[in-house]
């Protein structure tokens, strides 16, 4: 994953889907604790440390079963591994 990195910050969001996975899996495990609910502006602010395309990573991370949504889209929570 360190060549993804720069100054601690994510260059590119890797495009083929097993690494991106990878990537995703460790920024989640790194940046939300399981077992809390967090609100779109927290998971946003915690992505934002490390790329600015929050929307994507955010995303990436509910298609790959990393994170999951409410419905109405009020919480996220971090998949246990």
């Amino acid at each position: 994953m360190v060549g993804f990195f720069a100054g601690g910050r994510l260059t590119t969001i890797p495009v083929r889907p097993a690494v991106r996975r990878e990537l995703l899996a460790h920024l989640t495990s790194t940046l939300f604790e399981g077992g809390r609910s967090y609100s779109e502006r927290e998971v946003n602010d915690a992505f934002r440390t490390v790329h600015d395309d929050t929307s994507a990573l955010r995303r990436y991370s509910i298609e790959n079963g990393l994170l999951v949504r409410e419905r109405d889209g009020s919480s996220y929570r971090r998949v246990a591994a």
